[in-house]
């Protein structure tokens, strides 16, 4: 039996309060460094303040949210240089699940690996970067699935998490999709070969590039 009241339990088929937060703060609609008010959340999520409490302890445990001796919280800014360490870090735990991920892909994630490179190829050739950066994500995600390892897997979901706004601000710079179509194909293609070294090095060169273009952020 759950010791929260009835109003802090997510309602069947409804996000828990700090999913919809942290969507809220992936998806842009607060800024870094805005005020989180309890009572402004409360309102807006139809939860408990209790509930909506909890919920910012667990996104400041994650790093999306900070919190402020006697201020409350504000949603964390993410500096370009703690992105570039981010994307650091992520380059050994990727590659490592790109590795896994070509020596456990079945016939059936062959199907599904090859619809996607055909996708992300129309994608970039019609401009259409919104749907090419939710191919980018279906395939990380699918790649942590078929590695079958769980923690690479959830450390990559917390690191990206935090590192979100400026993966955001990479994918629609002018003429980087057509510089990453070509590396998210190399990956892909390394996979479906059933090639781990191949995998693993070409996850390596797109995030080093990825790095690069970050250090040319103001």
């Amino acid at each position: 039996m759950s010791l929260l009241p009835a109003a802090d339990l997510a309602a069947p088929g409804r996000p828990a309060v700090d999913q919809q937060i942290r969507e809220a703060i992936l998806g842009g609609e607060f800024a870094p460094h805005q005020r989180l008010i309890e009572a402004d959340l409360s309102a807006r999520f139809d939860a408990t303040r209790a509930a909506v409490r909890a919920a910012l302890l667990t996104l400041a445990s994650e790093g999306l949210v900070e919190r402020l001796p006697n201020r409350g919280a504000r949603v964390r800014s993410i500096s370009v240089d703690e992105a570039v360490e981010i994307v650091e870090v992520r380059m050994g735990l990727e590659s490592l699940c790109a590795r896994k991920a070509a020596e456990n892909a079945d016939e059936d994630d062959m199907v599904w690996l090859g619809e996607l490179r055909t996708q992300i190829a129309q994608a970039v050739a019609s401009g259409n970067l919104v749907e090419y950066s939710r191919l980018n994500q279906d395939m990380d995600r699918r790649l942590r699935e078929l590695s079958g390892h769980a923690t690479a897997t959830q450390l990559l979901e917390r690191l990206r998490a935090q590192s979100a706004r400026h993966q955001f601000r990479l994918a629609f710079a002018p003429g980087r999709a057509a510089q990453s179509a070509p590396e998210h194909i190399a990956i892909i293609d390394a996979v479906m070969a059933r090639d781990p070294d191949a995998a693993e090095a070409a996850t390596r060169t797109h995030l080093a590039g990825i790095v690069d273009v970050l250090r040319t952020l103001d």
